[in-house]
C-alpha cells in the first residue's frame, strides 16, 4: 500500500520525480507496460495482511515472488504460501548485501524454520536515565521527547514532567511541557531545554548509587551554550501548509546534512525546530507521531539527541547518520536491488520448470570471497522444530499470577508468533477469538479475559496448561506449553515472559556429520556495524578437495555420514547473536559473519 517517495528514487529503475505521491504497485505495473505491453499485471494498492488476501487467492498462483518491508508481513506471506501449497521466492536488500531464498513446502525451509530476530529494544531505565549509545539518545529523543511534546497527551511517557520552575505560575506550573498559548515560543523552548538538559540531569545525578561505576552526566542549561536570544521576536512565522517549508536548517542556514554540529548548532536548531512546530504546524500538535520522512521531526530529534549525548560524553552525529538511526535505515543501493531482482528472475523460472534439484538460496557479499560476490548454496531441508512448516510445539515460561491475558496475547501471540486475528484455546474452552461475526455478548466476554491474569481465567492456566493459539486466515495453528515462572530478569527478559522451543534442531555427533563451509573467509567484508543476521553457506567437502560454491549436490548428502574433514581453512556457522537490519523499504537481510576462527557446528536436516 506504499506510495512513491523521493528517497525511492535513487535505488530502482521504474518510478520517476513526476510519480512521487503515487501508488508503488501502479506505477510499477504501468513502467513495466511499456515495454513489455502484451502481458497482464493486477496491480493492487492494499495491505498483503488484508483478509481478502487469504489461502483461496494464493492458491492461483504458480509461484510468489516477495519484496516485502517488514518482518512481519513476510512471516504472513511464508504461512499463506505453506497453506496454499505455493513455492514463495523471498528476498532483501540492505547497502550493498542482498539474498534470495527459494521455499517449497516439504522440500525446503520454510522462511520461519530459523526464527527471525526482533527489532531491538532497549530498556527503558537505560534510555531514560544511563544511555551509553547514540542509539540510546536517538530513541530518547523519539520515542520519549518527540512524543512527549508533539504526540499523544494520553500517551503514558516515561519523561520526568514536575517543572521546578516557580516562575511559570499558571494553572500548568507543573507541567514542564504545557505551554499556555501566550507565552513567547523561544522562552518556552529553552524552558524545556533546561528542564529536559539541565534539571532532570542534575535529579539523576542526585542518585549516588547510579554513577559508582558509570560516567557521571552534565547538566546543560541554554543560557550556558547560547545566552543571546535567537530573536527579538516570536510568532511572526506565517503558518502554513506546505511541510517542506519548515526546515530548522534552512531557517538557520545549515545546508549539509552530514555535517556534525557543534553544541551551540544543536541548541539553535532544537529551539528553531520547536518554535516552527508551534507556529506553522500547531493544528498537528497532539496527533504527531515520529516520521523519518518528515524533515523538521528530523532535525529536531537530531539535535536533541546530539544535546543529550553531549551531556553524556558520548560523540555527536550528522542528521544523516541520526535518520538513518531514527529510521532503522541501511541506505539502499540500487545496483544490489538490481542483482537481487534478477536473482530473484532467475529462481522463479526454475520453480516454474519445476527443477526443483536446481533451487539455490544466493547470497549477494560486498566484497569478493574467492572472486565470488555472489555466493549460491542448496537450500536446507525443512527444520524438524519449526512450530510453523514442521507444527513442532512450543514451550512459555510466565508468571501465571502476575501476567495477564492481554500481556501473552500482545507479547507472544501477535509480537512473536506473528497472528493477526488470534483464537486461543484452553483444551475445549474458547478464552478469546477476534472476528466480525462475534456477538455482542462474545465480543464483552472475550474483552473482560484480556484483563485477568492467566491463573484466574476461566478455566485457569497454570503450570501444565497447554493452549492452542490459531489464526484462521493464516492457517496456523500451534500449541504452547505454560510453565509457571515466578521471576524474571527486567534487563535480559523486559517481556516478563520467554518462549522457547522454536529454534535450530539440535546438532548430531561431528563424525555423523559432513561439516560446513564456504572455503575461505570474507568476514572482513561484512561489516560488523551493521549487525546483520547470519546464514549458513554450505559447501560439500569431500576427498581431494571442497567443491565450489553453486555445484549441483542433494540434501541427503549432508547427513550422510561421511567424515568430516577437519583441514577446511573456514567453516560457516549460525551465529546466534541475531540481530536485523532494513534499508529504507525494510528488506530482511540475512547473511553470516563469517570467521575463520569459529568452531566447527554441524547443521541438523
Amino acid at each position: 500500500m506504499d506510495t512513491i517517495e523521493v528517497s525511492n528514487l535513487n535505488r530502482q529503475f521504474l518510478f520517476r520525480q513526476s510519480h512521487v505521491g503515487q501508488s508503488k504497485a501502479k506505477v510499477a505495473r504501468d513502467a513495466v507496460l511499456r515495454f513489455r505491453p502484451h502481458i497482464s499485471i493486477t496491480p493492487y494498492h492494499a495491505n498483503a495482511k488484508d483478509s481478502n488476501f487469504n489461502v483461496d487467492f494464493f492458491k492461483q498462483f504458480n509461484v510468489v515472488l516477495n519484496g516485502l518491508d517488514n518482518l512481519d508481513a513476510r512471516r504472513h506471506v511464508n504461512r499463506l504460501c505453506l497453506a496454499a501449497e505455493v513455492p514463495l521466492v523471498e528476498s532483501g536488500t540492505t547497502g550493498f548485501l542482498g539474498q534470495v531464498t527459494v521455499h517449497v513446502k516439504g522440500k525446503t525451509e520454510c522462511y520461519e524454520c530459523q526464527p527471525k530476530p526482533a527489532p531491538k529494544t532497549y530498556p527503558v531505565c537505560t534510555i531514560t536515565s544511563t544511555p551509553s549509545k547514540f542509539v540510546h539518545c536517538v530513541v530518547w529523543a523519539k520515542d520519549l521527547l518527540f512524543a512527549k511534546l508533539f504526540g499523544d497527551k494520553n500517551q503514558d511517557n516515561d519523561l520526568n514532567v514536575r517543572s521546578n520552575d516557580a516562575a511559570r505560575s499558571s494553572e500548568h506550573a507543573g507541567d514542564a511541557f504545557e505551554w499556555s498559548g501566550n507565552e513567547d515560543l523561544e522562552q518556552y523552548g529553552r524552558g524545556i531545554y533546561d528542564h529536559v538538559f539541565g534539571y532532570n540531569i542534575e535529579l539523576a545525578l542526585s542518585n549516588e548509587e547510579t554513577w559508582k561505576n558509570r560516567n557521571k552526566p552534565r547538566p546543560i542549561y541554554c543560557r550556558d551554550v547560547l545566552p543571546n536570544r535567537m530573536t527579538q521576536q516570536n510568532g511572526n512565522v506565517d503558518i502554513t501548509d506546505d511541510l517542506s517549508s519548515a526546515s530548522a536548517m534552512a531557517s538557520l542556514g545549515l545546508k549539509n546534512p552530514q555535517d556534525i554540529w557543534c553544541l551551540m548548532e544543536n541548541t539553535k536548531v532544537f529551539l528553531e525546530a520547536l518554535k516552527l512546530f508551534f507556529t506553522n504546524r500547531r493544528k498537528e500538535i497532539g496527533n504527531l507521531s515520529f516520521d523519518k520522512d518528515d524533515q523538521l521531526a528530523v532535525e529536531f530529534v537530531t539535535a536533541a539527541a546530539n544535546i543529550r549525548a553531549a551531556s553524556f560524553n558520548i560523540p555527536s552525529h550528522s542528521l544523516f547518520e541520526a535518520k538513518g538511526i531514527a529510521g532503522n535505515i541501511v541506505h539502499a543501493v540500487a545496483t544490489t536491488n538490481a542483482i537481487v531482482a534478477g536473482l530473484i528472475v532467475i529462481e522463479a523460472i526454475k520453480v516454474l520448470k519445476k527443477d526443483t534439484e536446481s533451487y539455490r538460496m544466493t547470497y549477494c557479499l560486498e566484497h569478493p570471497s574467492k572472486k565470488m560476490l555472489l555466493m549460491p548454496v542448496e537450500p536446507f531441508e525443512p527444520n524438524k522444530s519449526c512450530c510453523v512448516c514442521s507444527k513442532t510445539p512450543l514451550s512459555l515460561e510466565i508468571n501465571t499470577h502476575r501476567s495477564k491475558l492481554r500481556d501473552f496475547v500482545e507479547k507472544i501471540v501477535k509480537a512473536k508468533l506473528g497472528m493477526n486475528s488470534p483464537l486461543i484455546m484452553h483444551a475445549t474452552a474458547l478464552l478469546y477469538e477476534i472476528g466480525d461475526d462475534l456477538e455482542e455478548n462474545e465480543i464483552a466476554n472475550y474483552t473482560a479475559n484480556l484483563e485477568k491474569v492467566l491463573s484466574e481465567l476461566p478455566p485457569p492456566v497454570t503450570d501444565g496448561t497447554v493452549l492452542t493459539v490459531e489464526d484462521l486466515q493464516q492457517e496456523f495453528t500451534c500449541n504452547i506449553h505454560i510453565k509457571h515462572r515466578e521471576e524474571f530478569d527486567e534487563e535480559k527478559e523486559p517481556d516478563g515472559m520467554v518462549l522457547s522451543g522454536w529454534t535450530q534442531a539440535p546438532s548430531e555427533k561431528k563424525d555423523d556429520k559432513t561439516s560446513i563451509g564456504n572455503g575461505a573467509s570474507t568476514s572482513k567484508s561484512l561489516p560488523t556495524k551493521l549487525g546483520i543476521t547470519e546464514i549458513d553457506i554450505e559447501v560439500k567437502e569431500i576427498s581431494g578437495g571442497t567443491v565450489s560454491p553453486g555445484t549441483k549436490r542433494k540434501l541427503s548428502e549432508f547427513s550422510d555420514g561421511s567424515t568430516v574433514d577437519q583441514s577446511s581453512d573456514v567453516d560457516q556457522t549460525r551465529n546466534n547473536k541475531k540481530t536485523q537490519k532494513h534499508d529504507d523499504d525494510g528488506g530482511l537481510v540475512m547473511l553470516d559473519h563469517w570467521d575463520s576462527n569459529m568452531s566447527k557446528k554441524q547443521r541438523s536436516p
